[in-house]
C-alpha cells in the first residue's frame, strides 16, 4: 500500500487507476501533438506556448476553486525542465510519428529515472536490471539506423524531452500538493513559453491547431500531470519509470487508429521489448 502526497495510505486500487488514468493522458498528449504539427495546423513555438499557457491558467482557476488559495509548492528548476521537455516535445513531433515519438519518449524517461535513483544509492533488483536492460535493447534497436528508422533528429529532440520529464518527475517531491506544485509550476513556465513563442513562431496556425493544443494543455497535461504525481510517491521511481513505458502502446495503438499511421514490424518488436521490460521491472 502507498502513501498519499499529504502522508495518508493510498489504496492500491486508487494507485493503479490514478496510474492508468495518467498514462491514458500522456498517449492523448502524443496523439493531440503529432494531429496538429504533423498535419502542419500550428507551429511547434506556438504549440507549445498554447500548451504551456492554458495549462497554467486552468490549473490556477482550479487551484483557487479547490484549494482556496493560489498556486504554490512548485520552483524554477523544475519550470525549466517542464518547458524544456514541452518544447523539445513539440520540436521533435513535426518530424516524427506519434507511436516511435511515445516509444523514444519514455524509452528516455526509465533511462533516466532509473539511472538516477542508482547513483543515489537506490540499486535496482536483479529482475528490474533484466526489465531495464531488456527496455534499453527495444529502445536502442529503434534508434539504429535503417529503413523504417526514425528521422535522427526528430528521435534526438525526443530523447531530450524524455529525459527532461524524467528529471521533472523525479522532482516531485512526497509531501507537496500535487495540484497546487503542478499549476504552480506551469505559471513559473509560461513566461519562458511564451520568449519561444515569440522569438520562434511561425505565424502558421489555424482555429483547429489551436484547438488541439489547448486539449494538450488543459486536459492531457494539466490534469494528468496532477494525478500522476498524486501516484509517484506510491509507485516509488524504479516503478513510476518503468509503468511509463506503458504509454507508447497506448500511443501506437491510438495512432494507427486515429491518425492513419504505420504499426511496422521493427516499431511492433522494439513495443514488445519494452512491455516485457516493463513486466520484469513490476515483478516482486
Amino acid at each position: 500500500m502507498g502513501n498519499s502526497p499529504q502522508g495518508f495510505p493510498m489504496a492500491p486500487l486508487r494507485v493503479a487507476a490514478l496510474t492508468v488514468c495518467s498514462l491514458v493522458c500522456f498517449a492523448a498528449n502524443s496523439l493531440l501533438c503529432r494531429a496538429a504539427l504533423g498535419r502542419g495546423l500550428v507551429d511547434p513555438a506556438t504549440f507549445t506556448f498554447v500548451r504551456i499557457g492554458s495549462g497554467a491558467a486552468a490549473l490556477w482557476v482550479g487551484t483557487l476553486a479547490l484549494r482556496r488559495s493560489p498556486p504554490s509548492g512548485g520552483n524554477l528548476a523544475s519550470a525549466l525542465t517542464l518547458f524544456l521537455y514541452a518544447a523539445a516535445f513539440s520540436l521533435a513531433y513535426v518530424r516524427i510519428e506519434a507511436g516511435v515519438g511515445a516509444l523514444l519518449l519514455f524509452g528516455a524517461v526509465q533511462l533516466t529515472m532509473v539511472g538516477w535513483t542508482a547513483l543515489r544509492g537506490t540499486r535496482p533488483r536483479p529482475l528490474q536490471v533484466a526489465g531495464i536492460l531488456a527496455a534499453s535493447a527495444g529502445l536502442g534497436w529503434l534508434a539504429l539506423p535503417g529503413a523504417t528508422a526514425p528521422d535522427p533528429l526528430g528521435a534526438a529532440l525526443m530523447l531530450v524531452a524524455g529525459a527532461a520529464w524524467g528529471v521533472y518527475t523525479l522532482r516531485g517531491r512526497p509531501g507537496r500538493d500535487p495540484l497546487a506544485a503542478t499549476a504552480h509550476d506551469f505559471l513559473l513556465a509560461a513566461p519562458l513559453a511564451a520568449v519561444f513563442g515569440a522569438a520562434f513562431a511561425r505565424g502558421s496556425w489555424s482555429a483547429a491547431g489551436l484547438g488541439l493544443a489547448a486539449a494538450s494543455g488543459v486536459l492531457a497535461s494539466g490534469g494528468g500531470y496532477t494525478l500522476w504525481f498524486a501516484v509517484v510517491p506510491a509507485l516509488g521511481p524504479i516503478r513510476a519509470a518503468a509503468v511509463q513505458l506503458g504509454v507508447p502502446v497506448l500511443a501506437g495503438l491510438g495512432a494507427t487508429a486515429l491518425l492513419g499511421e504505420q504499426l511496422t514490424p521493427r516499431i511492433a518488436a522494439a513495443g514488445v521489448a519494452i512491455l516485457l521490460g516493463i513486466g520484469l521491472t513490476l515483478r516482486r
